[in-house]
């Protein structure tokens, strides 16, 4: 009888673990066995799910501070309900990926957020876990990898900030600020070291009739506007906002929504380029070997929800998903008419090839001249 017993639990840890295997490793960290019982993260109710993260009791995140498009009040309402701590340590795309792979063997983080383009590198690296959000087949095709590696939650597009006591005139297009009563005025991040920098050369060359494929119609535009003595050397930070140092400022539309706001300064006015422009997403991440692997996918959830899409809004990022804001806070976005001619990207691959022959064509073709 004893034997018999020992031989039905051996049985049926190998048919746990084969069945873990058949999952795969991504899988294997979202499985939870209670009482006999073995469940994956979709197979859980609500509420076992909820004790799942209560005893995990953490959830970890790069990239994610506080202090970006309403993060802070996202963390908190998440972590509150669950009854959870949260820690995270900010650093770029690139870095959240190499740390992913760095820590597997001792993983720290269980998400991020990351520019679209570093999505497929992700992917590639296979540091990323499969999980599509309840909302999923909202979610544009352009938006999402079609097996759930990672999926936008908010968007950005470059726009202009404008003081309109430093500028009579606000620009309306990227062609307007080639006039010569805008010289001196034009204020814009290096493409050499930023990726606000790089994605305004690529909003130019949008609306020049180039591309993520070709960015030279770009790249001709800002060396005109350097020629003509339009360039103003001040980078477009808050403190340099603050001080008038800066007329116009090419940058995402949160960030200008937000210095706007932020800085108290009625002065500044937000304009989408009518002869184009681009959009990109930042998109959320589940690391493949997240030591929190239930609290990872209800926040993914969670990030995708009316609730917090409406959050983000609060924060000046664009939602991805097309949920109904409360007055007060639609009163604050551009309406979405405003974006009539800005442009996604879609072929990610090539903007990849793209910016990294960005700089070099920068420092020969504008620099050099």
């Amino acid at each position: 009888m004893e034997g018999c017993l020992v031989k039905k639990v051996v049985t049926f840890t190998l048919m746990v673990i084969a069945f873990l295997m058949i999952l795969g490793l991504g899988a294997i960290t979202t499985v939870l066995v209670q009482e006999g019982i073995t469940k994956t993260y979709e197979q859980m109710t609500p509420e076992e799910r909820a004790a799942a993260i209560k005893k995990e009791g953490m959830i970890v995140s790069y990239g994610m501070p506080d202090s970006w498009a309403n993060l802070g009040e996202i963390w908190k309402t998440f972590t509150e309900r669950y009854g959870i701590k949260h820690i995270d340590t900010d650093m770029s795309s690139a870095e959240e990926l190499t740390k992913f792979l760095a820590e597997k063997d001792k993983p720290v983080a269980d998400v991020g957020d990351i520019g679209i383009m570093f999505g497929p590198k992700g992917v590639e690296m296979g540091v990323l876990a499969p999980h599509k959000n309840p909302y999923w087949n909202e979610i544009p095709d352009w938006a999402k990898d079609p097996n759930g590696y990672w999926c936008a939650e908010y968007t950005g597009t470059i726009a202009f900030l404008v003081n309109t006591k430093k500028v009579k005139n606000v620009p309306k297009k990227f062609a307007d600020l080639l006039k010569p009563e805008y010289k001196g005025k034009v204020s814009f991040d290096d493409p050499v070291r930023s990726a606000q920098g790089q994605a305004a050369v690529l909003a130019a060359a949008i609306a020049n009739g180039g591309d993520e494929k070709n960015i030279q119609p770009g790249i001709n535009f800002f060396k005109k506007l350097i020629k003509a003595g339009n360039y103003r050397p001040v980078l477009p930070l808050p403190g340099n906002i603050q001080k008038g140092e800066i007329a116009i400022a090419i940058m995402w539309d949160f960030n200008a929504l937000n210095y706007k706001a932020t800085l108290n300064m009625p002065e500044l006015t937000v304009v989408i380029p009518s002869d184009g422009s681009v959009v990109m997403a930042y998109v959320a991440i589940i690391n493949k070997y997240a030591p929190h692997p239930i609290a990872a996918r209800a926040f993914n959830d969670f990030l995708f929800s009316d609730e917090t899409q409406i959050m983000y809004a609060k924060g000046f990022a664009r939602p991805i998903r097309n949920v109904k804001l409360p007055p007060e806070v639609a009163a604050k976005m551009l309406p979405a008419s405003a974006y009539a001619k800005a442009k996604p990207v879609k072929d990610l691959k090539a903007w990849e090839e793209t910016s990294k022959k960005l700089p070099q064509l920068w420092e020969e073709q504008v620099l050099a001249q």
